[in-house]
C-alpha cells in the first residue's frame, strides 16, 4: 500500500483547501547526505489546544483518562498506605517488579519501573541519544521520545503513516543509517488509535533490531480484545533488543498516580538505569496501588468492556453525523472536523465538554477519549449543538 503523503491527506480530509487551523504543521525537510533521501524534521501534527483555567467540565474527554478508576481495591490499597509515607518503596518496587515478570514471562531483571509509560519513553531517549544520533518513528505518533531526542541534539526521521493509517515498517527500516540510534513504534498509535500488524511488526523487530534497539509503546494495547496476541514482549524472552512500554496510566485508571514499566533485554536495562533511576521516582502509595491494582483483573476486564460500548455507541452517534473516524482499537477515536481547531474545541467546551483537537497535515481534527456512556452522550449532544 502507498504511503500516505501530505497531499493525499488533504484530498481525503473532509477539509479539503478551506479554512486553515491557528497552528499549522508546515511540513519541513532535511537532507540526509549519506543517502540523498529527504526527512521530515517537524511533524505533520501538532496539537492546538486552548489553555482552559477554572473550568467546570461536565464530560472531561480530552486526556484519555480512564472514568472508572483507580478500582475500589486500588483506592483501599491507597488509603491504608498513606501512613507508611515517611519511608521508601524500596520493598514494594521489588515486589511489583516480581509481579510484572510473572506476567510478561520474563525474569526481574528485565522490568524497569518508572512513573508513567511517558517516563520511560524519556529516559531512554536521553540515554541513547546524549550524542545526538537520529530517531526514526512514524508520522503521526506520540511526540514524547521524539522530542527529547531533539533536546539532547539528535534527530527525528519521520516515516508517514501508510494509507490505512498503519505503520510503514519497510519504510522504516530503510531509513536506518549509521546514526542512527533507536527505532519508535506506537502500537496502538496515538493520536490516531490504528494498529499495525502483529506478524508484520515482530519480522520487523526481529529484522531491523539486528542494526538498532526497538522502542514499543504498547500503553493502549490492554483495551484490545486479546492484547495477548499483539504484544512484542515475547521477542524479549528469545533475547531481541527491543523495549516495551506498557503503564497503568490507561486502563488500570491511575494516570494521575504515575506509574508504569518497560520489559527490555538486561543489557539494555543496565545500560538505561546506570544513568537514571527508576524506582525513586515512585511513591509508595503508587506502588501499592499499582500492586492491588495487577491483582484485580476482573475491574481490567470490565473496564475493557465499558470501553468498547462506549466507543461502540460513539462511533455509530458520530458517522451518523457524517464524520469519518479512523478505526481505534484504544481507549479514543479521532476524526477531521470541518472548522478550525481551537474555536472548535471552545464551542464545545462551552458546552462543558472537554476534547482534544490537532493539525494534521494542515487539517483540524478532534480527539475523544472515551468516557462513561453518559459523558459520551453529553458529547454526542455537544457535537450535534455545535456542527448544527
Amino acid at each position: 500500500m502507498k504511503n500516505f503523503n501530505r497531499r493525499d491527506w488533504l484530498k481525503t480530509s473532509v477539509l479539503g483547501l478551506g479554512s486553515l487551523p491557528l497552528i499549522t504543521g508546515k511540513l519541513s525537510a532535511k537532507t540526509n547526505s549519506a543517502s540523498g533521501q529527504h526527512w521530515n524534521s517537524e511533524s505533520m501534527l501538532w496539537e492546538m489546544n486552548p489553555i482552559y483555567k477554572d473550568v467546570k467540565m461536565k464530560a472531561r474527554l480530552l486526556a484519555n483518562e480512564n472514568p472508572f478508576g483507580p478500582s475500589s481495591g486500588v483506592q483501599k490499597a491507597i488509603a491504608e498506605s498513606i501512613s507508611l509515607g515517611n519511608r521508601y518503596g524500596h520493598a514494594d518496587a521489588a515486589y511489583l517488579i516480581d509481579m510484572l515478570a510473572e506476567k510478561e514471562g520474563v525474569k526481574p531483571e528485565n522490568i524497569m519501573l518508572g512513573p508513567g509509560s511517558t517516563d520511560m519513553l524519556e529516559k531512554t531517549a536521553i540515554v541513547l541519544c546524549q550524542h545526538g544520533g537520529n530517531v526514526i518513528s512514524a508520522d503521526p505518533s506520540y511526540m514524547s521520545l521524539v522530542n527529547t531526542a531533539k533536546a539532547m541534539g539528535g534527530d527525528w526521521k519521520a516515516v508517514p503513516l501508510k494509507a490505512d493509517y498503519s505503520h510503514d515498517l519497510d519504510g522504516m527500516e530503510s531509513a536506518i543509517d549509521s546514526a542512527t540510534k533507536l527505532l519508535y513504534v506506537c502500537n496502538p498509535n496515538n493520536p490516531m488509535g490504528a494498529i499495525t500488524d502483529p506478524v508484520a511488526l515482530k519480522a520487523f523487530c526481529k529484522s531491523a533490531g539486528k542494526k538498532r534497539p526497538i522502542f514499543v509503546d504498547e500503553a493502549y494495547l490492554e483495551f484490545m480484545e486479546k492484547p495477548e496476541d499483539h504484544t512484542m514482549v515475547g521477542l524479549v524472552r528469545e533475547g531481541h533488543d527491543v523495549m516495551v512500554a506498557r503503564t497503568f496510566s490507561k486502563i488500570h485508571g491511575m494516570a494521575g498516580l504515575r506509574i508504569g514499566y518497560m520489559v527490555a533485554t538486561e543489557e539494555r536495562i543496565k545500560s538505561i538505569t546506570s544513568m537514571v533511576r527508576g524506582t525513586m521516582g515512585l511513591c509508595v502509595t503508587s506502588l501499592k496501588g499499582a500492586i492491588a491494582s495487577l491483582k484485580d483483573e476482573k475491574f481490567i476486564d470490565s473496564c475493557r468492556k465499558w470501553n468498547k460500548e462506549s466507543k461502540e455507541y460513539t462511533l455509530d452517534q458520530v458517522k451518523s453525523m457524517g464524520f469519518d473516524p479512523i478505526t481505534s482499537h484504544t481507549s479514543f477515536m479521532i476524526f477531521p472536523i470541518q472548522q478550525e481547531g481551537k474555536a472548535f474545541a471552545g464551542k464545545m467546551m462551552d458546552q462543558g465538554v472537554g476534547i482534544r483537537v490537532y493539525s494534521i497535515a494542515d487539517s483540524p481534527w478532534c480527539r475523544v477519549s472515551m468516557g462513561t456512556m453518559d459523558e459520551m452522550k453529553l458529547f454526542v449532544d455537544a457535537l450535534k449543538t455545535v456542527t448544527a
